[in-house]
């Protein structure tokens, strides 16, 4: 990647999302780094999470999404499903941290090599770039470039239906190439509230654009949605 790339993704990430009305940008209280640093809780089969996920632009709730760590080994499986109870993809980690398929996009895609989902270091001064090739799947002959800049931005108390939790949150900046060959400057970002108590995210807010190939004119937004931690166990 070459230096006026590297200086876009580490500029932009800085950037707070764009939320549509008639939903706020989730904000949390900051406060100082704890000392000791907390503890990222380890899987353990049985521990469950659900979501509800609502559309930014309008702020209808389009599901409520439940997973759960159904199987440990040399790699976590988290079994996912919606509110009527049908099954969804699963999200695999391996090792704790470290994604190799990932379900938080419109598509479920792998990673090679699995990317981090939080920082590595529980810091607010904690950033680096990850880059990878991913495949969509049902389509694992294509691999295409995926390039992540995460970013934490400070310790924050946050208020969701679930309660209230002590979190991280850092940014995701990724630019990737589509596997549409007509979408170019294909942009995502989000932001995360990571709790450690928990081992997983309690708010989450994302987006995406890109432009047409060959095409003058404004960026194509793509969907833009939140998520809030509802419950866990």
């Amino acid at each position: 990647m070459n230096l006026s790339r590297r200086t876009f993704i580490a500029s932009a990430a800085l950037a707070p999302i764009a939320c549509g009305v008639p939903l706020a940008y989730q904000r949390g209280t900051p406060v100082a780094q704890p000392t000791p640093t907390p503890i990222v809780r380890a899987p353990q089969v049985g521990q469950e999470w659900t979501y509800i996920k609502r559309d930014t632009f309008n702020g209808k709730a389009l599901d409520v999404i439940t997973e759960k760590v159904v199987s440990l080994g040399s790699s976590v499986v988290i079994d996912r499903s919606d509110e009527g109870g049908a099954r969804l993809p699963s999200e695999i980690q391996g090792p704790w941290g470290i994604v190799q398929t990932d379900t938080s996009w419109p598509r479920v895609i792998s990673f090679k090599p699995p990317i981090p989902l939080w920082p590595q270091e529980l810091t607010s001064s904690w950033s680096k770039q990850f880059t990878a090739k991913y495949s969509v799947s049902g389509y694992s002959d294509g691999a295409f470039a995926w390039q992540e800049y995460m970013s934490a931005h400070g310790w924050e108390q946050i208020t969701v239906p679930a309660g209230t939790f002590l979190t991280l949150r850092y940014q995701n900046l990724i630019n990737y190439d589509s596997d549409d060959a007509n979408k170019v400057n294909c942009i995502r970002k989000e932001t995360i509230w990571f709790a450690p108590s928990i081992g997983r995210w309690v708010a989450r807010e994302s987006s995406g654009s890109y432009r047409i190939q060959g095409q003058i004119g404004a960026e194509i937004l793509e969907g833009s949605y939140q998520w809030q931690l509802t419950s866990y166990k």
